[in-house]
């Protein structure tokens, strides 16, 4: 039981004194949030809360923000680590022995070779007109010459051929393994790399279309000249045969034998 004296007021009533009693109490019993600890006060304020906890948000979504941007930097620079990756093949190397065995073969060409010069100094000796002084022996000793250019033109185209038949097999390893390495590239280099060597392989079997053209037509050009040729010395051998006095003469030829031991 709480007794309280008031000196001063003693002629109030009992019911005045007890109505104010309660009212002088109401402000500490209205603020429960408020407490007091020793000689220190906590107080609790929500709008400040509040604040505090949207400014944390807000930090932490930047810093989330930071984070992704790094790594989209990290993975932006791995990307481009791998698209200047180069190429771990090369078919430079058997792509040149290729080229240089049908270089090979050309360049041993009989008689004839693929030389400009060359080719108008021996159509000039062998394959020119007839002349009109030669002898017989030596009509015989030129139509023999042509026909052995024919023979190794025919020859050589041949052996071209048999080059470009060998590489054919290469060529398809060689597209294989390409052709593995531009679908298994980790990066645009190596897929770009890949295919400029596809395009070499590309080109080393068009130089072994044109070289075995370039034989074949010349063995069918030397054909054509020696055709030409011994046409025009048949010509001068019939004219020769037919020419008065210098033709043919006739003489006794004795069939059987007349009998004499």
């Amino acid at each position: 039981m709480i007794r309280i004296r008031i000196p001063h007021l003693a002629g109030v009533s009992a019911l005045a004194l007890a109505l104010a009693v309660p009212a002088a109490l109401s402000p500490m019993l209205a603020t429960p949030a408020h407490a007091q600890f020793g000689f220190g006060r906590i107080v609790f304020d929500p709008s400040n809360y509040a604040e505090n906890v949207l400014t944390a948000a807000r930090t932490l979504e930047q810093i989330n923000n930071q984070i992704q941007s790094l790594q989209n930097e990290a993975t932006m620079l791995i990307n481009q680590a791998r698209n200047l990756a180069s190429l771990p093949y090369s078919s430079l190397q058997q792509l040149q022995q290729n080229v240089q065995r049908t270089q090979q073969l050309l360049s041993q060409a009989q008689n004839i070779a693929f030389d400009v010069q060359n080719i108008d100094q021996m159509f000039q000796s062998t394959y020119g007109n007839v002349s009109l002084s030669a002898t017989d022996q030596e009509l015989v000793a030129g139509a023999r010459s042509r026909w052995q250019n024919t023979v190794g033109g025919l020859q050589d185209a041949m052996r071209v051929q048999a080059g470009v038949v060998g590489n054919i097999d290469t060529n398809r390893t060689q597209m294989s393994a390409l052709v593995g390495q531009s679908q298994g590239a980790t990066g645009a280099l190596q897929a770009t790399q890949a295919g400029n060597q596809l395009l070499a392989l590309q080109s080393q079997q068009l130089s072994d279309l044109i070289a075995l053209m370039s034989a074949n037509g010349r063995a069918g050009a030397l054909s054509e000249a020696e055709r030409a040729t011994a046409a025009e010395q048949g010509r001068e051998q019939r004219r020769r045969f037919l020419t008065p006095g210098t033709g043919y003469q006739p003489g006794n030829a004795q069939m059987f034998n007349n009998g004499n031991n």
